[in-house]
């Protein structure tokens, strides 16, 4: 049997950012017109249309926030949505899923990286709508060509698998390119090894549009 490598997954590793378990979210309630309702962080999120994407990209973390996408497209078909990014990575085909969802919507996604998009996260946060793709101050981007473990089984296998990673290596370096502007050799021979990079370098390299610094209003000089 041959076997392969999610997708990215080895920065998972090297970060060590494998799925763990999560600790319990606090909760809080509100008072609406129809008494007091009981929320989680991620549902008010969401209720200002933010999708937050904290964890690897899977099978399971994609059906949710394409979930999300959708009904907020439901709601308000010209309303922005927000997804703020902070992953390892993960698998091609949670990653495509995301992608093309993102890209099929008619709203508008703009992309926030805070801690790291490596990998399959960071061609999610490249995705977002022209202009709104932003990173916070210390956020790091990794960007690297797909990869798959040693393998088993007959040459046909074996070539079967080379095939498709082939394919996938193809099909980012058209992607990164069409959302970079970077020409597709530099981003192949990007790929060769890991390449991080730091926000600054991130916005420099096309993958992000402008790098925040605080939300907070600069205290007057004369206020005591």
């Amino acid at each position: 049997m041959s076997s392969t490598r999610p997708y990215f997954e080895a920065i998972a590793r090297q970060a060590g950012a494998m799925p763990q378990a999560r600790y319990v979210l606090p909760q809080f309630e509100e008072r609406t017109a129809y008494g007091f309702k009981r929320q989680d962080p991620y549902a008010k999120l969401f209720e200002d249309r933010i999708v937050f994407m904290g964890v690897q990209v899977d099978d399971a973390s994609a059906d949710d926030i394409m979930a999300q996408l959708l009904v907020l497209e439901s709601q308000d078909p010209d309303g922005l949505i927000t997804m703020y990014i902070n992953s390892p990575g993960g698998s091609f085909t949670a990653l495509t899923a995301i992608y093309d969802t993102m890209q099929y919507i008619k709203p508008q996604v703009q992309t926030v990286c805070l801690g790291q998009a490596a990998s399959a996260a960071a061609v999610l946060l490249a995705a977002g709508s022209e202009g709104k793709r932003l990173a916070l101050p210390n956020a790091r981007v990794l960007i690297h060509q797909p990869a798959m473990e040693g393998m088993q089984g007959q040459a046909s296998d074996i070539e079967i698998v080379a095939n498709e990673i082939d394919r996938m290596r193809s099909w980012l370096e058209d992607t990164l390119a069409a959302h970079t502007g970077r020409d597709r050799e530099k981003i192949h021979a990007d790929l060769e090894r890991d390449k991080i990079l730091t926000a600054a370098a991130a916005k420099e390299y096309g993958i992000v549009d402008q790098v925040l610094t605080s939300r907070k209003t600069p205290a007057s000089p004369h206020s005591s």
